[in-house]
């Protein structure tokens, strides 16, 4: 998942703590809903500790009930590479079934069509965009054959 649309109003404020705007705000618990909507229960949310994607998956936890010991926060996703996404992923416990990933773009889109399951040219702020991958462990992920499960954003 793309963080939701962020505040660029105060120009002195770092990149890093950027806040959702009002749009944002609205999006995530939108988007959250549509998930839920679709019977996928998340077990593991897994952020970027910059404040907008942390700001959505707090969003996406609220909306659907999740209680505060699903959420891990990961530094390395803040603008991370490809790689550094995937092994976010297979450093994943093997008991979470469903695992949200917020992060940013460009890398989040490079990631969504690494996964060779769909082509995309850019998620928009709060995309999401979902696979299925036939492995019995997230350290099998990048390998494991992967099948297109659902890409879903607030305009669409």
């Amino acid at each position: 998942m793309r963080h939701a649309k962020s505040s660029w109003g105060n120009a002195n404020l770092a990149d890093f703590d950027r806040p959702l705007n009002d749009r944002g705000h609205r999006d995530a618990p939108a988007m959250a809903k549509r998930l839920a909507a679709k019977n996928i229960d998340i077990d593991l949310y897994v952020s970027s500790t910059a404040k907008r994607a942390l700001q959505t998956a707090e969003h996406f936890m609220q909306a659907l009930e999740a209680q505060n010991n699903q959420l891990v926060l990961v530094p390395a996703l803040y603008h991370a590479e490809v790689q550094t996404i995937y092994d976010t992923i297979k450093a994943q416990p093997n008991h979470c079934s469903t695992v949200a990933i917020f992060s940013h773009n460009p890398g989040i889109t490079f990631m969504a069509n690494s996964l060779g399951v769909a082509s995309i040219d850019d998620m928009p702020t709060c995309a999401m965009f979902g696979v299925y991958a036939l492995c019995n462990a997230w350290s099998e992920f990048d390998t494991a054959e992967k099948r297109y499960w659902l890409f879903d954003y607030p305009k669409l």
